[in-house]
């Protein structure tokens, strides 16, 4: 009986660090501030533009606003927003192309270099198009 009592107390007291732990990391989480970027939006465009022209090579196709040898950006922007799907999604080689999709076999080249950058530089891809 004695044994029984002692296992209830161990229990109730474990129990009772394991709660007030708990507690602690949550109020801890509750009053955290959040987290600051680590790029400022003009860094981010500044990186999105130098990828766009440079290692991305999308310049070399994609114009502001009116058709080169692929669609503008302006209509990429478009049709994407249209059909609510990321444009980082298609430069990470995980949705088809939808926007012209004829002239696709052009594109492979850069879509293998895009498949290779990390979500920062193709988020920033993305926000320099929109800066655009």
């Amino acid at each position: 009986m004695v044994s029984k009592n002692i296992a209830r107390l161990t229990l109730l007291i474990g129990s009772f660090l394991l709660l007030s732990c708990t507690d602690k990391d949550a109020k801890s989480d509750a009053n955290a501030k959040p987290e600051r970027s680590v790029q400022t939006q003009k860094q981010k465009l500044a990186l999105g533009e130098s990828l766009y022209k440079g290692r991305g090579n999308c310049a070399s196709c994609h114009l502001a606003d009116r058709k080169a040898i692929g669609p503008s950006v302006k209509e990429i922007l478009e049709v994407y927003d249209k059909h609510e799907v990321e444009v980082i999604t298609f430069l990470k080689g995980d949705a088809e192309p939808i926007v012209d999709p004829a002239k696709f076999v052009l594109m492979q080249p850069n879509l293998e270099i895009t498949k290779k950058m990390t979500d920062n530089e193709l988020s920033a891809i993305v926000s320099y198009m929109r800066s655009m």
